[in-house]
């Protein structure tokens, strides 16, 4: 019994040391497990620092790479100033000379000039005196002047007042022969319409129109009046005839109102009146011949 007295506390010991053990591989673990995590957060850290620091070297190598490139350039510039230089200076030699020269040109041309200057003083004189003779002469011509332009004024007045006479002749005539046309056109409606009551005085259409009268107790002549009515294709052309003389009118007054020269056209016009009156008598006795 004592034997497994001391065993059982030997074993209990042992649990104990284990426990104990166990313990501080636990507290061992768990330090560990901070120290991993610690190591993974300073990684992460530095990661992070490397690709600041990365991008830092790529931007400053682009600097470089700028300035290299704007220094190369700032010395193509400096070199075309250089030499931009020496032209201007190789220039300003050139206007030098040339301003000299035309320094001197000018000093020669003054002299010119004031020698230019004492000439025309000696011209106006002399001007003056032409100026003076001239002035009397043209007095005189004056005074012929006046009295030419009064004739010719005169002259002027006379052909006004023909041209005045003439243009109320030519609108006289003009108004006389449209009158005589017009004039010419009724008496063949007239004719034409005697005509027509001539032959139908020959046919039976006398004798309806004289039995009609009876039955209505009218005259022939009144009823002759009701019936009587104008054909549409005379109407029509006395309306177009009309219109065509109204337009021939209005076309001899433009003519007489423009400019010159207008005797041919006004001749024309004129002329061709004159035939259509020839026309309209020829026809006016050709009905009258048939009428007879």
């Amino acid at each position: 019994m004592k034997s497994l007295k001391f065993e059982l506390l030997a074993k209990e010991e042992h649990i104990k040391e284990m426990h104990e053990k166990m313990s501080r591989m636990e507290r061992d673990i768990t330090m560990k497990r901070h120290l991993i995590e610690d190591l993974k957060f300073r990684q992460k850290v530095n990661l992070e620092s490397n690709e600041s620091t990365n991008e830092m070297l790529e931007n400053l190598e682009k600097k470089v790479k700028t300035l290299t490139e704007e220094c190369s350039n700032k010395k193509v510039s400096i070199d075309s100033l250089k030499q931009r230089l020496s032209v201007a200076v190789k220039e300003k030699s050139q206007y030098e000379q040339m301003y000299q020269k035309t320094k001197e040109e000018l000093e020669k041309k003054d002299l010119k000039l004031s020698l230019l200057v004492s000439k025309i003083n000696e011209t106006e004189s002399a001007m003056a005196e032409i100026e003076t003779a001239a002035s009397k002469h043209l007095q005189g011509l004056a005074l012929q002047s006046e009295q030419a332009l009064e004739g010719a004024q005169k002259k002027l007045l006379i052909a006004n007042d023909k041209v005045e006479e003439f243009t109320l002749f030519v609108k006289a005539l003009v108004k006389e022969l449209q009158i005589d046309v017009h004039t010419t056109r009724r008496q063949i409606r007239e004719l034409k319409k005697m005509q027509r009551n001539k032959d139908a005085h020959k046919t039976s259409t006398h004798k309806a129109q004289t039995l009609a009268a009876s039955i209505l107790n009218i005259s022939q002549a009144d009823l002759e009046e009701i019936l009587d009515t104008e054909d549409e294709v005379e109407l029509e052309r006395t309306k177009v005839d009309a219109e065509n003389d109204k337009e021939w009118l209005l076309y001899i007054q433009k003519l007489l109102e423009g400019q010159l020269p207008f005797a041919s056209y006004l001749l024309q016009a004129v002329l061709e009146k004159i035939n259509e009156k020839k026309k309209l008598v020829e026809v006016y006795f050709t009905i009258v011949k048939d009428i007879r």
